[in-house]
């Protein structure tokens, strides 16, 4: 059994990472994003940027920086099957999700202003902001001192695999199948 995490920036192809393992390699998909919509549309919150950062954070300052990652994998390991948890988004989710071995975690990145295109098509309830409203999101996400909050830099630098999303889907596919079975 293989547990991957994905972390990155802001629409530079989590999503399509998770797409292509789930659909061509048979992953499970686990989504940091998709357990806090969750538990956002049950308090009948909007659904946005600073509803989940704010969840997120919340979760995180009550019950341990990697709670959200921890709560996942154990979905995971019931699963018996390759698992994705995807959005990986502090140190201590990764630190966590390392320590409990047979886990490697990727990063994908990808210029800015090709990600603020990405997600303008995309369009999730998430996407419908200017430039400027995505670059301070990510700024915001991109480090932090506190434990609890987004340190998108750091989990970058601890990932086993970097993947650079600036070309086509089959450039992002080669690169993931150059590196799926390494490990």
């Amino acid at each position: 059994m293989k547990i991957i995490g994905i972390t990155g920036t802001l629409g530079a192809g989590k999503g399509t990472i998770v797409d292509y393992l789930t659909k061509n390699h048979g992953f499970y998909h686990f989504s940091v994003r998709g357990f806090l919509i969750e538990l956002i549309e049950k308090t009948g919150e909007i659904v946005n940027r600073d509803s989940l950062t704010h969840t997120a954070n919340a979760l995180r300052a009550q019950f341990g920086p990697s709670f959200i990652a921890e709560a996942l994998w154990k979905k995971a390991q019931i699963s018996g099957n390759n698992c994705i948890i995807e959005s990986i988004r502090t140190l201590g989710e990764v630190q966590a999700l390392k320590a409990k071995g047979n886990f490697t975690l990727f990063s994908v990145d990808t210029d800015r202003a090709l990600r603020y295109q990405r997600i303008s098509l995309r369009g999730s309830e998430t996407d419908h902001i200017p430039f400027e409203t995505f670059s301070a999101n990510e700024d915001r996400e991109l480090q932090s001192a506190d434990p609890n909050k987004q340190n998108l830099s750091a989990c970058m630098a601890q990932a086993d695999f970097h993947f650079l999303n600036n070309g086509t889907f089959q450039d992002l596919y080669k690169q993931i199948d150059q590196v799926i079975h390494t490990f």
